[in-house]
C-alpha cells in the first residue's frame, strides 16, 4: 500500500470517473485502475462498484475512503512540520466558514495573504456548521471559522474574537422609536431570522422569550438578504455587529443596540487535535488581527502566538 494509491482512489472518490481522477493525477488511465486493483488485491475487498453510473464507493470501500482521507492528511502535516523548520510560509489549506462569518473575514483574509503571504492558498467553502465539522474530522478541511456553543469531540477550538448581535429594524415598526431593544421583550411575530444557521438558531430563543413561528425564518445563511426582507417586508432581523460596516449609512440608521442581556457569540478557528500545522495557523490568526477590530479580539490572540 503507498500513499499513491491512497490519492488514486480518493480522486476517484471526489471525480465519480476513473478518466477524470487519472487527469487529475497526472497519470494515464490504465495506471490508476492498476494500482487500484492492485490495492484492492492487498485488501482483499472491492474498493469500487464499476458498474454503477457513475462509479461509487462499496460499503467496505468507503471506510477505506475515509481512513485514506486521513492518512494522507497525516502525510502533509509531516510536510508542513519540514517546512516550518525551514520558515517557509507556503502551501494549501482548506478553509470552511459558516454563512455568518464570510462576508466579514473572507474578502479581507484573501486581501491580506496576497498582500503579505503569496505563497499561501486558501480554498474556501462556505458551508453550515454540521457539514464543516464532519468535513473536518475526515480530514476534507484542515481549518475551520466559525462560532461555537457546545464542546466538539476531537477538535481544537482557538478563541479568535468575541460579537455582539444588534438589531436592524424597518421603519414601519414599532420598534424603530425605540433607541435600544430589550431582548426579552422582542415579539417573535415580526423577526426574521435564519433558521439553519447555528449563530441564530441556538441564540434567538435564548433572547426572545416567545416561541419563533416557522413563518419568520428564511431558510438560508445570507444575513443580507434579511436585510432586504426587513427592508421589503418590515418587522425587523437580528445581524452580528460586524455587518453594521456593510451597509450604506441610510440604513445605518436602522440599526438598535440590543441589551437586557447582550447577546453574542464566541468565534473560533476549529482544527482536528492531531493538526500539526502551527506555522499557517498563526498566519491565519495574522490576518484575523488585521480584519477584526482590536477591542473584538480575544486578548489570548493579542498577546500570544498559536501553540499546537
Amino acid at each position: 500500500m503507498t500513499l499513491q494509491q491512497l490519492e488514486y482512489i480518493v480522486a476517484v472518490d471526489k471525480y465519480r470517473h476513473f478518466v477524470r481522477a487519472a487527469e487529475s493525477c497526472g497519470v494515464t488511465q490504465s495506471t490508476l485502475s492498476s494500482l487500484i486493483r492492485k490495492l484492492e488485491d492487498e485488501l482483499d475487498i472491492v474498493i469500487f462498484d464499476r458498474n454503477a453510473h457513475p462509479v461509487v464507493p462499496t460499503m467496505a470501500g468507503q471506510q477505506v475512503l475515509d481512513q485514506a482521507k486521513v492518512v494522507l492528511f497525516n502525510s502533509k502535516q509531516l510536510m508542513e512540520m519540514s517546512l516550518t523548520e525551514r520558515k517557509k510560509a507556503e502551501g494549501d489549506i482548506r478553509l470552511g466558514l459558516t454563512p455568518t462569518i464570510v462576508p466579514y473575514i473572507l474578502p479581507e483574509m484573501f486581501a491580506y495573504l496576497n498582500a503579505h503571504y503569496p505563497d499561501v492558498h486558501i480554498y474556501a467553502q462556505e458551508l453550515h456548521r454540521d457539514t464543516i465539522i464532519e468535513k473536518l474530522k475526515k480530514a476534507e478541511l484542515d481549518v475551520a471559522i466559525m462560532s461555537f456553543v457546545n464542546k466538539e469531540e476531537n477538535l481544537l477550538e482557538i478563541p479568535l474574537y468575541h460579537e455582539q448581535f444588534v438589531a436592524y429594524v424597518s421603519p414601519q415598526d414599532p420598534l424603530y422609536e425605540q433607541s435600544e431593544i430589550c431582548s426579552q421583550d422582542m415579539p417573535a411575530d415580526r423577526l426574521w431570522a435564519l433558521k439553519q444557521e447555528i449563530s441564530f438558531q441556538q441564540q434567538i430563543p435564548y433572547f426572545c422569550n416567545q416561541e419563533i413561528k416557522h413563518s419568520s425564518f428564511f431558510e438560508s445563511g445570507c444575513t443580507s438578504v434579511l436585510v432586504r426582507i426587513v427592508d421589503s417586508n418590515g418587522g425587523f432581523t437580528v445581524l452580528p455587529k460586524l455587518h453594521i460596516g456593510l451597509l450604506r449609512e441610510s440604513m445605518q440608521r436602522n440599526i438598535r443596540p440590543l441589551v437586557n442581556p447582550v447577546p453574542t457569540r464566541d468565534v473560533a478557528l476549529f482544527v482536528r487535535k492531531d493538526y500539526v500545522r502551527e506555522g499557517m495557523l498563526n498566519i491565519l490568526a495574522e490576518a484575523v488581527k488585521a480584519i477584526i477590530p482590536e477591542e473584538m479580539l480575544d486578548e489570548r490572540l493579542l498577546k500570544y502566538k498559536i501553540r499546537l
